[in-house]
């Protein structure tokens, strides 16, 4: 899956995350959460995860994260993956 174009999903309310995704020449993953200390590489871990499963090679990856469990975070970033991914012409 390539990343396109400018992309988000989620919010910023308690227990969840926003995503926000735009073409970049490498792969690089920034992470702000409110748990960063505690849980940062299980984040980064379950993102990287998601990313290779969608075969994702390129792109900037920005979370801000509000103590999402794993399943939200996939959540939102699969939905960004697929807004970043989309053809605008279709």
């Amino acid at each position: 899956m390539e990343i396109r174009t400018k992309a988000q999903a989620g919010t910023l309310q308690s227990s969840d995350l926003q995503v926000f995704l735009e073409p970049a020449p490498t792969l690089s993953i920034e992470i702000e959460s409110t748990v960063k200390k505690q849980f940062e590489h299980l984040i980064r871990k379950t993102i990287e995860e998601v990313l290779a499963r969608h075969e994702v090679r390129q792109g900037h990856v920005r979370v801000s994260d509000r103590g999402a469990l794993d399943y939200a975070i996939v959540a939102r970033l699969e939905t960004a993956l697929r807004r970043a991914s989309a053809n605008p012409q279709s």
